[in-house]
């Protein structure tokens, strides 16, 4: 390596133009190494300085800003649970009081609709089986009736067949009588 080289760390620290002897230059060849370390690998006075630098911008600009933030967000948060909440509870009580109480006065009226639909399709298959009944007597007597009737229409049918034969026996007798005139 050339420490003469221009732009490089070690040109940018000393020149030398001289020769120096050799015990003298592995100590400066060491010194030199301890300054590239230093500058390229040692970063701990960079990290300090950002870390001050951090800090001092968290303390002094953001703290009373923060600070300012948590304690409007505890007033926030302290007047909910001193205000709003009880209210809140209040009107959700109220108001489920009051859901609690509509059902309940629906559900009555269901039951009350229930049991006379209930009770009217009791009445309704005593109905029905009174008609049926009723139905029933009405049929057999219609049915004797009409038995009835037909024995009487049979009756008057065989007088009237009775009484055509005799009729038509007569008229043929008088007609073989006129036919052997």
């Amino acid at each position: 390596m050339n420490s003469r080289v221009a732009g490089s760390p070690l040109h940018s620290l000393r020149k030398r133009d001289t020769p120096v002897p050799a015990a003298t230059s592995a100590q400066l060849i060491i010194k030199d190494l301890g300054e590239i370390h230093s500058r390229l690998l040692d970063h701990r006075p960079i990290i300090q300085g950002e870390a001050r630098y951090f800090i001092k911008e968290f303390e002094e600009k953001r703290g009373l800003r923060e600070l300012r933030v948590l304690e409007k967000l505890k007033s926030v948060v302290s007047e909910t649970n001193n205000q709003t909440l009880p209210s809140c509870q209040e009107a959700l009580h109220d108001n489920l009081n009051q859901a609690l109480q509509t059902l309940e006065t629906a559900n009555h009226i269901f039951h009350r609709l229930q049991q006379r639909e209930q009770e009217e399709t009791e009445f309704s298959g005593e109905r029905a089986k009174n008609y049926e009944m009723e139905n029933k007597a009405q049929r057999e007597l219609l049915m004797k009736e009409q038995e009835c009737c037909q024995a009487e229409v049979d009756d008057e049918h065989r007088k009237a067949m009775k009484h055509l034969k005799e009729q038509y026996t007569e008229m043929e007798k008088d007609l073989t009588k006129c036919v052997s005139f």
